[in-house]
């Protein structure tokens, strides 16, 4: 019931004027950044931060989060007709939301995969609501040792349970933490990596870092690829929505399922990406061999992945807000924005800030609605859009970032870091190599880094510390756990190879 009076309070806060129309702006935005290939949600949410300095905390996080909303939903759009994923977690949407529109299908591709991604958004919020309160309660036995090893737990995750390879993981991880260390060292006052460069001394800012990897990397990938919008002709029409929403109660299994993946790989650090793509190989598996085939517009195979990428995306705001741990690269950006403006995230946000954090809870709810009403009506109008040749809008997305760039500090300097680290990003990723784990460990470097100076403080420099009582110690053994088991149990498959029946 606490949850509940609180959730009331929250709604009051959020079902204000102002906060109704930076809802309805933020999913505009979010669907724009969506629909375009090359800006991305943690993108599109980092350029926006500099814009939010002038608002208050709770409604700046609520413009953010409804653009993070607005971003997934709009990168389901190219994925159906256009068959170009807008967002990375639309990848799997495409295998069966491209071939349905072909086959004259749009709207009920579009309906499908919007009422879907409002029904797993809607899990995930409830799931937020229920669980918040005791994440905050349980958080508030941490002291600097527990928060250390919650910080290895989400790198060791990240290890343990990434989708990469482990050792580009661990190389995206350490030039996170690398990177994090530039500037002066708050301990101990000494200057570090910043190579005779004054404007180096105040570190490196994560959004500066976000604009080059996210965005300037993207464009160049996507220039190489020679990209072409092609797509196919949509109108929305009320009839074919409303014979779609009545079709959509049959796939309430695959519903479900796929709500929990996606609640799931949103706590822990899997992601939207991921939760999507498990979802997708579940649904085709959970089918059998009934019904057509997965990837010629099978319903379920639209089900599915949007589910689970909207469950996972609004989840990963969790541990977020209740541990200061962000499970996705959209989260960490979040997570730096609520550090500017003078909170920390974390079990004693809820205690000090109840009504920002119900404020954003009740939000979610209300911008989700907002969110698949829009797109509805939105879909002509960005597939229109993109029928702009992307020569066009290459350059708009660039300079955005730029100017983005340039707003963080209003320092020429940091064009010059969008701009290399949009190479690193652009080389990274066409080397295979993830970019969640570096912004990551570049957002929880320095809180790692003061939680381990203070643990070695404390215990006159014993690692013991680390295992000392029993919360802090099942953190590390889960921690430990994360990166071993899966370790072993490749090597095990490895050593015994299933055998091939002929």
């Amino acid at each position: 019931m606490d949850n509940f009076s609180l959730l009331m309070g929250g709604f009051g806060t959020a079902l204000t004027p102002l906060h109704i129309a930076l809802m309805i702006g933020g999913v505009l935005m979010g669907l724009v950044v969506g629909v375009l290939p090359g800006l991305g949600a943690p993108n599109g949410v980092s350029l926006l931060i500099p814009l939010t300095f002038s608002l208050d905390p709770t409604s700046a996080i609520i413009l953010l989060s409804s653009m993070y909303w607005g971003a997934l939903f709009g990168g389901s759009t190219t994925s159906i007709l256009f068959n170009i994923p807008g967002e990375p977690s639309s990848v799997a949407t495409t295998f069966d939301g491209y071939p349905m529109a072909r086959r004259g299908q749009p709207t009920r591709a579009l309906t499908l995969a919007f009422m879907s991604a409002g029904f797993g958004a809607l899990l995930g919020v409830v799931v937020i609501t229920l669980l918040a309160g005791w994440a905050a309660r349980f958080a508030l036995r941490f002291g600097a040792p527990e928060y250390f090893a919650v910080y290895f737990l989400a790198f060791a995750a990240f290890i343990g349970m990434g989708t990469g390879a482990p050792l580009k993981i661990v190389a995206s991880l350490s030039a996170g933490l690398l990177l994090s260390t530039v500037g002066m060292d708050s301990v101990t006052g000494v200057v570090r990596l910043t190579y005779g460069f004054t404007d180096l001394l105040g570190g490196i800012s994560f959004l500066v870092v976000v604009i080059g990897l996210f965005g300037l990397g993207e464009i160049l990938a996507t220039v190489q690829e020679g990209l072409r919008f092609r797509g196919v002709a949509s109108r929305i029409r009320l009839g074919d929505v409303l014979a779609t929403m009545a079709e959509l109660p049959r796939y309430w299994a695959t519903l479900l399922r796929s709500g929990v993946v996606g609640t799931w790989m949103g706590i822990t650090p899997g992601g939207p990406t991921a939760a999507s793509f498990m979802s997708y190989g579940v649904a085709r598996q959970a089918s059998g061999k009934s019904g057509p085939a997965f990837g010629t517009g099978r319903p379920e195979g639209i089900v599915a992945p949007e589910a689970a990428d909207h469950s996972a995306g609004t989840c990963a705001m969790l541990p977020m807000l209740a541990l200061g741990v962000p499970s996705s690269a959209t989260a960490a950006v979040m997570m730096g924005g609520l550090m500017i403006w003078g909170l920390t995230p974390g079990p004693m946000l809820f205690a000090t800030k109840p009504d920002f954090v119900w404020g954003l809870i009740a939000s979610m709810y209300v911008s989700n609605v907002v969110a698949v009403i829009l797109v509805l009506a939105t879909v002509p109008l960005f597939a229109a859009l993109l029928r702009i040749p992307f020569a066009i809008i290459g350059p708009i997305i660039v300079a955005i970032c730029l100017v983005g760039a340039y707003t963080v500090s209003s320092a020429g300097f940091d064009l010059w870091l969008a701009l290399v680290f949009g190479l690193v990003g652009y080389l990274l990723t066409r080397l295979d190599y993830p970019l969640a784990p570096l912004i990551l460990a570049m957002v929880l470097g320095h809180k790692a880094e003061n939680a381990f100076h203070q643990s070695m403080i404390l215990s006159d420099g014993s690692l013991g510390i680390f295992f000392s009582n029993p919360l802090v110690a099942s953190i590390m053994a889960i921690a430990l756990a994360l990166l071993i088991l899966p370790r072993l149990g490749g090597l095990r498959r490895r050593r015994n190879p299933p055998e091939v029946v002929e």
